[in-house]
C-alpha cells in the first residue's frame, strides 16, 4: 500500500524547513518500513520562497505542486489530493497541529477496516482533543460545528477537523467534483462522500501543536457560511 500525505501551505518560510525535516524523518522511519509513502505540499500561491525550499530539499518522496496565485486552503488541498498517487490520501496542516502519529494510526485503520472509504479526525471523541486550544477560540470552533451539523444533518463530531483520509478512488470522486476554494470546502467534501454513500470512520486527534490561527473568526465564518449555503444549494 502506499500513503500519500498531502500538506497544503501559504507562505510559510518560518515553519517550512523544520516541518520538512520533521516529515521525511517521521516517514522514512514510521511509515516507509510497512508502507511506500509521498508527499506533497501543494502551494497556494505563495510569494515567501517556501516552494523552493520543498523542491531542493533532499528526498526523492517528496515533492510540490501549485499555482501562482492566492486562492485559499481548498484550491490547495483539492490540487494536492487530485495530484496524489496512493491508495490512501491523507491531509493535515502544514504546522503539523495534530503530530503525525496519526498518519500512520489512519492507514492502520484502512487495513483494519477494508470496506471504508474515509478516516476523519476528530478533537471531540476524547477529553483533551481541544487541550490547549483558548476559550473564545475553542467555543467558537465547537458552536461553527455545531451549526453545520445542523445544516447538513452530519452525524460526524468534528467536519472542520484539519485531518482527513481518503482511499484513493474516494478522493478522485469527491475532489475532482469539488468547487469551494476557501475553508469550508471539508463541509463541501463531506457533503459530497454523503451523496455518494461513502463509509466514513472517525479517529480521536489531539492538538499537539499550537499557533495562532488564519482564521478570523467574524470575517471567515460570515464567508463559510455563506459558502455552506452555495454548497446545499448545488448538491441538492
Amino acid at each position: 500500500m502506499k500513503v500519500s500525505l498531502c500538506i497544503p501551505m501559504y507562505n510559510e518560510s518560518s515553519i517550512i524547513d523544520a516541518t520538512l525535516k520533521t516529515v521525511s524523518e517521521y516517514m522514512e522511519s514510521n511509515i516507509k518500513p510497512e508502507y511506500d509513502y509521498e508527499v506533497i505540499f501543494s502551494d497556494d500561491g505563495s510569494t515567501d520562497g517556501c516552494r523552493a525550499a520543498v523542491d531542493a530539499f533532499p528526498n526523492e518522496h517528496i515533492r510540490s505542486v501549485g499555482y501562482e496565485k492566492n486562492r485559499g486552503k481548498g484550491c490547495a488541498v483539492r490540487t494536492g489530493i487530485l495530484a496524489a498517487e496512493g491508495d490512501v490520501v491523507i491531509f493535515t496542516d502544514c504546522d503539523l497541529a495534530y503530530g503525525l502519529d496519526v498518519v500512520k494510526q489512519a492507514a492502520e485503520m484502512f487495513c483494519a477496516n477494508p470496506t471504508a472509504d474515509m478516516v476523519i479526525g476528530s478533537r471531540n471523541l476524547t477529553k483533551d482533543g481541544y487541550e490547549g486550544y483558548t476559550f473564545i477560540r475553542r467555543l467558537a470552533s465547537k458552536i461553527y460545528i455545531k451549526c453545520l451539523a445542523i445544516a447538513a444533518g452530519f452525524r460526524l463530531s468534528d467536519s472542520q477537523c484539519g485531518f482527513k483520509c481518503f482511499r484513493h478512488d474516494a478522493a478522485q470522486k469527491i475532489f475532482s467534483t469539488c468547487e469551494v476554494d476557501g475553508f469550508a470546502f471539508d463541509f463541501e467534501a463531506l457533503i459530497k462522500a454523503n451523496k455518494l454513500g461513502l463509509k466514513i470512520l472517525e479517529m480521536p486527534v489531539k492538538v499537539i501543536n499550537h499557533r495562532e490561527s488564519k482564521i478570523n473568526v467574524l470575517r471567515d465564518s460570515f464567508k463559510m457560511l455563506k459558502d455552506v449555503r452555495g454548497i446545499k444549494k448545488r448538491n441538492k
